[in-house]
């Protein structure tokens, strides 16, 4: 084998190794790649800020069968006026869950505003994912409508009924089998 030749693929192995980890190594953590992530996880995230004061509410899942709801009492963060802690609620509600909790909210839905009348009646106004992204079927709907409903009606006792809007609007239903165009009150025959 020529020296020239041997010498020149020892050449473009290293460069081809240097770029390698150029590319896969240097510049992932120069613009904040794998070491940023642990800078990151070695700083507490807001979620694990010093918990405040909270409250013990009791929050609605899907049951094991399917077609039913679970309580379950969990923490939520205390609210100083009953929109306050409506907001809370739901925010808690609406939440993603881990196994073996089921939420019957579909995933990516909002809370966009709440306010509550003087005769007891909730507004909640949520993002448009909470029709879009339903499943369908009018058990599932059921249970969507009434963990969010039940969530504020059995928690606060300021709250008498519940109306869903949509992105700001009021709408006939979610999925095409709630009736939604007038406030629901508690319903706890969905809630095994």
């Amino acid at each position: 084998m020529n020296p020239r030749r041997g010498l020149a693929i020892v050449a473009v192995a290293c460069v081809t190794s240097v770029l390698a980890w150029l590319l896969f190594i240097g510049l992932p953590r120069w613009y904040g790649g794998p070491s940023a992530t642990r800078a990151s996880a070695a700083t507490p995230s807001p979620a694990a800020a010093p918990p405040g004061r909270k409250i013990k509410a009791r929050l609605y899942y899907v049951a094991e069968d399917g077609a039913r709801l679970a309580a379950v009492e969990r923490d939520v963060p205390y609210g100083d006026t009953t929109v306050e802690q409506a907001k809370q609620i739901i925010d808690a509600q609406i939440a993603p869950v881990s196994e073996p909790l089921i939420s019957a909210v579909p995933p990516g839905t909002r809370l966009r505003a709440l306010f509550v009348t003087e005769k007891g009646e909730a507004y909640v106004d949520l993002s448009r994912e909470v029709s879009a992204a339903h499943q369908g079927g009018s058990v599932d709907e059921l249970l969507t409508v009434y963990t969010l409903v039940d969530a504020l009606t059995s928690n606060l006792p300021a709250v008498t009924a519940v109306q869903l809007l949509v992105d700001g609007r009021e709408v006939e239903t979610l999925a095409g089998h709630v009736d939604l165009r007038r406030p629901l009150t508690k319903n706890l025959s969905w809630v095994q």
